[in-house]
């Protein structure tokens, strides 16, 4: 993908799902990365779409933690990243073997699994002891290496382990930054990362910024719950049209 293949039309599309994504993921802590890839991967491919939203994500979780500073909880935060770390590495080394048709079939299965799983973990609500919290992290670590949205995992854990609302928030996104700087490093190394993927990701990223400070003070206005139905419908569609567009591609 370079920028010279890419038309305003399609810029103006990516910012201003940026923009709103930024502001679903602000409040309800999840949604920045089922969000993006509907509007991506027509644009960029698959292959790219993980990279691009991993880079841009640092930024956006950074405005998230200065955003929400004073409920982050770092031991929690450490206790996820140590344990996640070496599987979110694999995760991230197996993206980097498929091709556009695996990673569009990956992608749009994420999306389509994550909407009833959300619902699922919310209707558990399960008690995590950090042990527990240990263990749940490493499947995770699996998970958010390999491809995106999955950031309702990461907060079903964190609520779990008794966090809670902007706690969650801040925790998610400091945990999110230490996870995304180490899969940018194996996408570098494994070419994944050209300079036409960083540029997206810069402009997606700085798009973002504000959208931390937007939800920060809709947060006392507004529930989640306002969204959640639109969003995981949203999702959905975007991911069975993702897989059934996949199924139909030829082999790489």
């Amino acid at each position: 993908m370079l920028f010279s293949t890419v038309t305003w039309a399609q810029l103006a599309l990516v910012s201003g799902m940026t923009v709103f994504a930024s502001i679903v993921g602000g409040l309800a802590g999840y949604g920045t990365g089922l969000l993006l890839p509907l509007v991506l991967v027509p644009i960029i491919g698959a292959e790219a779409v993980v990279p691009v939203i991993t880079v841009s994500a640092i930024l956006t979780n950074l405005g998230r933690v200065i955003a929400f500073r004073a409920k982050f909880e770092p031991r929690t935060a450490l206790l996820v990243m140590i344990t996640a770390l070496p599987t979110c590495l694999l995760g991230a080394w197996g993206y980097t073997r498929l091709g556009g048709r695996g990673a569009s079939l990956l992608i749009g299965a994420m999306l389509i699994g994550l909407v009833p799983l959300r619902r699922l973990l919310k209707r558990l609500q399960l008690t995590l002891s950090p042990p527990a919290v240990a263990a749940a992290s490493i499947g995770y670590g699996l998970l958010v290496g390999g491809t995106s949205g999955t950031g309702i995992v990461l907060l079903s854990i964190l609520m779990a382990a008794g966090l809670e609302a902007t706690a969650v928030i801040a925790t998610d996104a400091g945990i999110s930054m230490g996870l995304g700087l180490a899969k940018i490093a194996i996408f570098q190394t494994f070419g994944a990362l050209p300079l036409s993927s960083w540029l997206m990701a810069m402009l997606i990223g700085v798009l973002a910024l504000p959208g931390a400070f937007i939800a920060r003070w809709l947060s006392n206005r507004i529930t989640a719950r306002m969204h959640n139905g639109l969003l995981d419908a949203a999702v959905m569609l975007g991911g069975a049209l993702m897989f059934a567009g996949a199924l139909r591609a030829p082999h790489d």
